[in-house]
This record gives structure tokens, sequence and C-alpha cells, in this order.
């Protein structure tokens, strides 16, 4: 009986079909990466926002991030992956250019500005090569950047137009993003230096968390009783957009060894550990404090150990990874739950969600610890520069914690300069905040959609009235 070739290994050229580079699960572990990656985005994020905040916000929430995932796959593959992830132009930026081309896309996988020398001059690692295709690495590379600005707009939700924002997410991506990522991880001036930022504790917490800070002070606060009222309308829907955030993580850390080996399981196994331990710390916190647990608090718990252990979730033991859950469910909560009241400069600067706290504050605690706690054996599996490890394992382990706030120190300026030069430029042209009347009425003004019209609401009213009806109407209907 004849063999049966599935239709996948038939052509002309099979070996260009399944080359002998490429390993297929590497490959299709990088695939299922991505996928989780963008997942955390899309729906995860969306549903998060959706009902983490307001009523009357819901639904432009849900868009905001919606928006910003859609607009910055065109962006990548036109131009942004080879200025994050190409040929280097300068030592922070790498040249801008086409990721669409079949001859591109369908050759093995290569970072070029990866190549590391010594200080002789000589090779000491080889340029990262994955046993997979470039089509592959794009994908995976975009849901990362596509996260990061669903991240960012948690700062400003509640106020900032529409129209601004959509402007705003190609630029910020093309002139933030892409620099931290080519400095860190695609072979810019940090990645040979030595920085650690294994899956983007830097890279994308870091950098959200920093520019969602400076564009919430260009914009503005939310008008001020949306300030002293913005419960959650929907705890349940944020509930669910957690619980894909969190289970999405294995494969934003998981996934960035690049192959299915060793590394990846202990990447997988430490963000896990990581943040139970945090929700579980932040927990506690919000009981001794304030006598009751909160699911909102226990979220914000897991978050902040999620982002905490991203930048070391490879290169550390798991006690060690117990270890940052227990800060990263510490820190945040009282810089969050205390500091932020206290800081006339906190609170005068209005980050909806708290994005400082979660993603920048952890994220530089993350970078930190990795420099204390980088086990030299995980990092020779991963990192360029040989002999990389933590100042807890002696030698020149304490030049690396430096190092690792000399690169927060990077990413976080970066971001304030371009993210103010970019929202400045925006306002000679749009108004960055809503009008008066969508900032009071909110969804119905801004996309003539609510997210709920089972109940009487100042949205409702702002319709009904429009069409006709009005408040003795709504409530003689509602008898």
């Amino acid at each position: 009986m004849a063999s049966v070739v599935p239709v996948a290994y038939l052509g002309s050229n099979t070996s260009t079909v399944v080359p002998d580079w490429l390993n297929k699960g590497d490959n299709a572990w990088q695939m299922i990466s991505a996928a989780l990656v963008g997942m955390q985005g899309m729906p995860g994020l969306v549903l998060l926002y959706a009902g983490i905040v307001k009523r009357k916000w819901a639904l432009n929430s849900a868009f905001m991030a919606l928006y910003a995932f859609a607009a910055v796959m065109p962006c990548w593959v036109l131009w942004a992956y080879k200025m994050a992830f190409g040929r280097k132009l300068i030592p922070f930026w790498g040249r801008a250019g086409l990721a669409v081309a079949q001859d591109y896309l369908v050759p093995q996988a290569l970072l070029p500005a990866t190549l590391h020398y010594n200080s002789t001059g000589g090779v000491e690692t080889a340029a990262v090569q994955p046993f997979y295709p470039m089509a592959s690495m794009v994908f995976f590379q975009f849901a990362f950047a596509g996260v990061t600005v669903m991240l960012l707009a948690g700062a400003v939700l509640g106020r900032m137009s529409v129209k601004a924002w959509m402007v705003f997410v190609p630029l910020w991506l093309t002139f933030s993003y892409t620099v931290g990522a080519f400095s860190i991880w695609g072979g810019g001036f940090l990645f040979h230096w030595g920085i650690m930022d294994y899956s983007g504790g830097y890279v994308v917490h870091l950098a959200s968390g920093a520019a969602g800070f400076t564009a919430a002070y260009w914009v503005g606060p939310r008008i001020k009783k949306d300030r002293e009222d913005f419960q959650p309308n929907n705890i349940p829907l944020t509930l669910a957009g957690a619980g894909i955030l969190w289970m999405g993580w294995t494969g934003f850390n998981g996934g960035d060894p690049f192959s299915a080996n060793v590394d990846s399981s202990i990447a997988v196994l430490n963000t896990h550990i990581c943040a139970a331990t945090s929700l579980l710390i932040w927990t506690c916190w919000d009981v001794a404090i304030f006598g009751k647990p909160s699911l909102i608090g226990a979220i914000n718990g897991m978050i902040t150990g999620l982002v905490c252990i991203t930048p070391a979730a490879g290169l550390v033991q798991s006690w060690a990874a117990i270890v940052m859950g227990i800060v990263s469910g510490s820190v945040p909560w009282y810089t969050m739950m205390y500091l932020n009241k206290k800081s006339k400069l906190l609170q005068r600067i209005d980050d909806t969600l708290g994005i400082l706290h979660t993603h920048a504050i952890a994220g530089i605690l993350g970078g930190a610890m990795t420099g204390l706690f980088a086990h030299p054996d995980l990092s020779s599996m991963f990192l360029p520069v040989t002999n990389s490890k933590g100042a807890f394992y002696g030698g020149p382990g304490g030049v690396q914690f430096l190092k690792q706030l000399v690169g927060a120190c990077f990413i976080v300026g970066w971001n304030i300069v371009a993210t103010s030069i970019i929202l400045l430029v925006i306002r000679f042209f749009i108004p960055l905040r809503m009008s008066e009347e969508e900032l009071q009425i909110g969804d119905d003004a801004v996309h003539g959609e609510i997210a709920y019209s089972t109940t009487h609401t100042p949205e409702t009213e702002h319709r009904s009235m429009q069409n006709g009806t009005s408040r003795r109407d709504l409530e003689n209907q509602a008898l």
C-alpha cells in the first residue's frame, strides 16, 4: 500500500517547505507563544479595561485597547519591526524597512545586530538565529509591541481624545518602543553592554508605565466626578480579562528563549510562582490594613508579580521568584495605596489605572532584582555576554546591578522625552482631550453606543433626549 504524504510536504521542492534548519517543535512553540501574548491583549486587556472602568467609559476603554492592538500590526510589518530587530542604524535604533516580502519572511530567522564581539574584537556570541522562519519572529515580536501600547492606554482612559490616540499609537511605536526594543533586545548598545531583560520588564512594562504616566500629565486629569467616583462597572468581566492576561504570560516569558528548551521551562514555572506569591502578599496587605480582601487588589498583585518576574524569568532560581513575588506584592502596594494619596505630584497626575505602580515600579523592581539574583548557569543559557551573573553570586555581579539601574534610567528618560514631544506635536493639530460634552456623557457621545442599555443612566438619557424621549418618559417606562 502506497504511503500517503501530507499536502504540506508535497511540492516541487520539499526542502523549501521543510528546510533542514527548521525545528518544528521550536516553530510550533514560538507561534503558540505569540498567540498567547496576543491573547493577553485581545481579548485579555480589552475585557479587563471594559470591566474595570466606570460604566460610561466601558466601550471607549475597550476601543482604545482594541485600536492600539490593530494599529500596531501594519506599522510593524511596514517599517517598525526592522527598526527594533533589523540591522543597526545607530547604537539605539535599527534601520527601518519592509518585513512583508516572501524572500524576507520564509528564510531562517536572524537578528543581525546581535552578533556580539569580545574586548579583543573576536566573536564572543553568534547572532541570534532560531530554528524557524522569520515570519514566526515577526509575529512574536508584534504581539509584544501591541500589548505595550495597550498597557500605556490604561493611564489615559476616561478623557483622551480618540482622534489624538489614533495618531499617537503609530508615532509612539515608531519613536519610542522601537528604541527600547532595539537597544536592549535587538542588538543595540544596552544589549551588548549586558543589560538583563529576559522578556520585557524594561522594554514593555517600564516603557509603558513611564510613557503612560507622562501622557497622563499632558492629557490632563479626568473630570472631578469621575476621579471621585470611578467604581468598576463589571468586576467579573475584569477578572476574566485578568485570567487571560495571567495564563497568556506563559507565552510572554516562555517564548523568549526562541526555543522550546530547558530555560523556557524554568521561565514558565518562575512566572507563575512569582505571580501567585505577589497576589497572595497583596491580598494579605489588604486584609491587614483594610480588614477585607479586594478582588481588584488581588488582580493588581497578580499583575505586579507578573511584571516583576518578566526581566528575570529564565535567569533566576525559583526561590528567587518567591522573594521577587513578596517584594512585588509589597512595594507597589505601598506606592499605590499609601504614597499615591500622600504625594502631591502623584495626585496631580491622573494615572487612571495606576500603570506607574503596576508596571513602571514593578518593572524597575524586577530589573534591579535580576541584577541581584541572576544565576550564572541560567544566564549562560540566554545572555550574549559571557560570565554574566547577579550580585549575589560574587565577582562582577555587583556591576550587573548597577548596569540594571542605568538601563532603567535610559528607558525612563527616553520615554518621558519621546512621549512628551509626540503629544506636544499632536496638540498643535488635534486636541488631546475630549470635549466637555463627551467627558460628561461618555461612550454614547464618543461612539454613539453604550455598553449596557437595560437600566437608566446618564448615557441612556442622552440617547433618549436625542431621540425625543424625556426623563419623565424614561421614568414612566421604568414604572
